[in-house]
């Protein structure tokens, strides 16, 4: 099975590091990010769930639950985590699931055969409170992820589903942003009061109306 975007995030019911996790249970209305790792006592996975743990307090800021899935067992996470912790300078501080039957990474279509089928791929979910798939990532395994790019799509994911814009090449919170196609260039001032650029009749941009 594989989802796409606009799916509803596939519910079920699975061991973590933190105990049980009923996923759609535990989203409640918030949004997510789960993200997907090839095996436990990996170099890259280790250095990307120790920057994660550093970043959360800015996914809490977004109302954002950070979950993270690895084939490997219960018991293989606890102690990973004592390793991730001591060698990034951290404190995990999310739940990593065990999915030793693949039941997760199957539902999610984490493992890509052409790349391997015995380890997940490394995949980024976000989900929004809607319980909706929002953006689809897939990175090799010898590639790791960039958490701050992911930090930023939230951004322009929580901006563009509260007001009528798009967000630009390389968008940054606090930037100008763009005024959605659908909406007449004399319509723009009421909509938007604090002005706006017509750089071409399609091409209308607007500071970032929620600050």
């Amino acid at each position: 099975m594989s989802i796409r975007l606009g799916d509803i995030a596939p519910d079920f019911v699975a061991e973590s590091s933190e105990g049980q996790i009923k996923f759609h249970q535990w989203l409640g209305d918030s949004w997510a990010v789960l993200f997907s790792h090839p095996a436990d006592f990996t170099p890259v996975c280790t250095t990307e769930l120790g920057s994660v743990a550093k970043f959360k307090p800015e996914f809490d800021k977004r109302n954002v639950k950070v979950i993270a899935l690895s084939v490997d067992s219960v018991e293989s996470h606890l102690e990973w985590i004592k390793d991730i912790n001591e060698t990034q300078n951290t404190t995990v501080n999310y739940p990593i699931i065990a999915d030793p039957t693949f039941e997760v990474s199957k539902l999610y279509g984490f493992v890509h055969p052409n790349a391997s089928d015995k380890f997940t791929v490394r995949s980024v979910v976000i989900i929004g409170p809607d319980k909706k798939v929002k953006l689809l990532i897939t990175y090799p395994a010898s590639t790791g992820r960039n958490f701050t790019e992911i930090l930023r799509v939230i951004d322009s994911l929580q901006l563009t589903a509260n007001y009528s814009v798009a967000t630009p090449a390389n968008w940054k919170h606090g930037e100008d942003v763009v005024v959605i196609p659908s909406i007449k260039t004399e319509d723009i001032s009421a909509k938007f009061p604090k002005g706006f650029t017509e750089i071409k009749s399609y091409l209308r941009t607007t500071p970032q109306p929620n600050l």
